[in-house]
C-alpha cells in the first residue's frame, strides 16, 4: 500500500510551486505513489486574501475532511506553525507530521513577526528577514501589504496544551544556521518527535535540501519506488 495522502504547506511570501513543484517534492511523493494536497496558503498565488479574518487552522483542516484517512503532513515556516496547531486542533486526522523552519523560535515571547508585519507595510525595510520577505512578494507577485494581514491575523501563540496533543509521530527538520532554530526544543516538548539538524543550512534554504527530502520521505514511509 503506497500510504494516505500527503498535506504539504509552504511558508509566508512563497508558495506551493516555489516551496514543492520547484525542489521535486510533488514527483518524489508521486513516484511514491502518494496523492498530494499542496495549496497555495490565503493571500499567495492562486489563493486569494478572504475578506474577513483569516484563520491558516480552519483553512488547513478544511483541506483534511473529518472522519476520512489521517493523513501525513509536511509543512514549512508559516506553514509548519499552521501544521501544527491543525494537527493540535484535530489529531486524529492526522498519521504522520514534519516540521520544518520552526524550532526554539515558538517560545521566544518577541515581537519578531510584527516587526516584519511592519516592514512589509512599510516597503522599504531595513531587517534582513523582512527585506527578503519583501523581494521574494515582490517576485511571485504576492501583495506585501496582504501578507502584514496575514502576519497579524494568524500568528497565535504556540502553547503547551497545542505541544501536548501532537501524540502522532513528528520529525522537526531544522537547518543548523536557522533563525527559527535549534530544533530540539520543540522536539522535546513534543510526546513523540524526533529531531534532524541540517548542517549549514539557513532557514530559507532549507526546503530544497536533500536532506530534508531524505528526511521526510523516510520519516513518511514514501521512498519512491
Amino acid at each position: 500500500m503506497p500510504g494516505p495522502p500527503v498535506l504539504l504547506l509552504h511558508g509566508l511570501a512563497a508558495s506551493a510551486a516555489s516551496t514543492w513543484r520547484e525542489a521535486g517534492w510533488l514527483d518524489l511523493l508521486a513516484d511514491a505513489g502518494r496523492t498530494v494536497v499542496a495549496p497555495d496558503l490565503p493571500g499567495h498565488g492562486s489563493t486569494p486574501l478572504p475578506p474577513a479574518r483569516i484563520d491558516l487552522t480552519a483553512f488547513a483542516l478544511d483541506l483534511v475532511p473529518a472522519g476520512g484517512e489521517p493523513v501525513d503532513a509536511i509543512g514549512f515556516s508559516l506553514g509548519a506553525r499552521t501544521v501544527l496547531l491543525a494537527a493540535a486542533t484535530a489529531p486524529e486526522r492526522f498519521r504522520k507530521v514534519v516540521l520544518s523552519g520552526i524550532g526554539a523560535s515558538l517560545f521566544r515571547n518577541d515581537d519578531s513577526m510584527l516587526k516584519v508585519a511592519d516592514a512589509l507595510e512599510a516597503g522599504d525595510p531595513d531587517e534582513p528577514m523582512a527585506r527578503y520577505f519583501l523581494d521574494h512578494a515582490r517576485r511571485s507577485g504576492t501583495d506585501p501589504v496582504g501578507l502584514a494581514r496575514l502576519l497579524r491575523e494568524c500568528c497565535p501563540e504556540v502553547t503547551a496544551e497545542h505541544l501536548s496533543r501532537l501524540t502522532m509521530p513528528v520529525l522537526v527538520v531544522i537547518g543548523e544556521r536557522d533563525v527559527a532554530g535549534p530544533g530540539e526544543p520543540l522536539a522535546e516538548a513534543l510526546p513523540n518527535a524526533k529531531c534532524v539538524t541540517l548542517p549549514g543550512v539557513d532557514h530559507f534554504s532549507t526546503p530544497k535540501q536533500y536532506g530534508f527530502l531524505d528526511a521526510a520521505l523516510e520519516f513518511l514511509d514514501a521512498v519512491p519506488t
